[in-house]
């Protein structure tokens, strides 16, 4: 039954990335968590607590009345996945509402401009200026500078951090403790390693790593980096 003061919504994923999710929704007053999608468990499985799989993403026009469900959040941690899940459910539900999964201790300017269906993690900061688009991933302890740009479908790690002025393509995924110079413009589909700094722009379809980061090889959209 749909809590009177707050809105039940469902958790697409149950990894280790959704339980992060989880937690950060739980923490937010308008939400109560009615219980998980995930085709690779069976309904009923336990995820967190008494919260249980309450179907696969194919059963979400069912679910949404069963439960009363009025929104979602895609948690899944590859950039990829997360678009094609996504397609999937607006093809499906063309109204479904995607919630942001936003940690109370996250520090965000006011002139922020956010889409919908993102992740900002606990101890996040974002800064004057910033622009972020849709389904990103914005981890923890993060500190996105002034005027950055974070396309669709990108994702920081953990400890990431940007200076001012830095655009991060769509897809793009920047790896733990990376640090990225000021004016650094990072193309689309492109990996920064783990503990990287960047120091120059970086085109589409790349793999960088080190320090000072360095290109390692191109990719394709779509190939595994989790």
């Amino acid at each position: 039954m749909e809590n009177q003061t707050k809105k039940n919504i469902v958790i697409i994923g149950s990894s280790g990335h959704a339980m992060v999710a989880a937690d950060i929704i739980s923490l937010m007053p308008e939400y109560h968590i009615a219980g998980f999608t995930d085709a690779s468990r069976p309904p009923g499985t336990l995820c967190r607590g008494p919260l249980a799989v309450l179907g696969n993403e194919n059963d979400l026009p069912q679910l949404l009345q069963a439960h009363h469900i009025r929104g979602g959040f895609i948690a899944i941690g590859d950039n990829w996945v997360r678009s094609l899940v996504a397609a999937r459910i607006k093809a499906l539900l063309p109204d479904f509402h995607f919630i942001n999964a936003i940690h109370p201790s996250a520090i965000l300017s006011p002139s922020l401009t956010i889409g919908s269906g993102n992740m900002i993690g606990a101890n996040a900061v974002i800064n004057a200026g910033t622009r972020i688009g849709n389904f990103t991933i914005i981890n923890t302890s993060s500190c996105i500078e002034h005027d950055n740009i974070l396309e669709d479908y990108a994702s920081v790690a953990p400890g990431t951090i940007t200076g001012g002025n830095v655009n991060i393509g769509a897809f793009t995924a920047v790896g733990i403790g990376a640090v990225i110079r000021h004016r650094i413009n990072i193309g689309a589909h492109t990996i920064i390693g783990a503990g990287s700094l960047v120091l120059k722009d970086i085109p589409d379809y790349n793999t960088w790593y080190g320090s000072p980061a360095k290109m390692m090889g191109t990719r394709k959209a779509g190939d595994k980096y989790l």
